[in-house]
């Protein structure tokens, strides 16, 4: 029975050992009653830190100091932008106003040219031409021009023609 007892522990031990061995994450598992020493983790040598040589630690310490003066120039700077930026905003929205007003003015334009020329058409419409012929030669006794009354005249420049009308012809 003490062979049989033995293969069991050898199998135990076998299976025991597949398992941990699969399972490479948890660790190494150890044979034997002795402990083995592990290797130490071997950093990587790093050099050694220079110091930086008085001129450049000195420009570097100037680089991280702000001045009063500097904070001032910042400060100044920083509200004459915002002014600039605010100027900038009201003038685009009085461009946009008065974008908005000169449209307003053309529709309004064109909807006063659509109505006179609407209203002269009526006016020009509603004139009966015969009648006006009718009343200027029966009421008001008006004449056709003859031959001799009609005078052409040609004008040395294009501004004006005054007409005078003599009592002789």
């Amino acid at each position: 029975m003490s062979r049989n007892q033995g293969r069991q522990r050898q199998a135990a031990y076998d299976k025991t050992r597949d398992a941990r061995s699969s399972a490479g994450s948890r660790g190494a598992y150890v044979y034997g009653n002795t402990v083995r020493k592990l290797e130490p983790i071997r950093r990587q040598e790093q050099p050694p830190v220079r110091q930086p040589r008085p001129q450049v630690r000195k420009n570097r310490d100037r680089a991280r100091y702000m001045s009063a003066g500097y904070v001032l120039f910042l400060a100044a700077a920083l509200c004459a932008g915002a002014i600039i930026l605010v100027n900038y905003i009201q003038l685009q929205a009085r461009l946009t106003n008065t974008t908005k007003t000169v449209a307003t003015k053309e529709s309004q334009l064109n909807n006063m040219r659509i109505a006179n020329d609407e209203a002269y058409n009526r006016v020009l419409n509603s004139i009966d031409l015969e009648e006006i012929k009718r009343v200027a030669i029966g009421e008001l006794g008006m004449v056709y021009a003859e031959e001799g009354q009609i005078v052409s005249y040609t004008a040395e420049s294009s501004d004006y023609m005054r007409q005078v009308t003599g009592s002789g012809h």
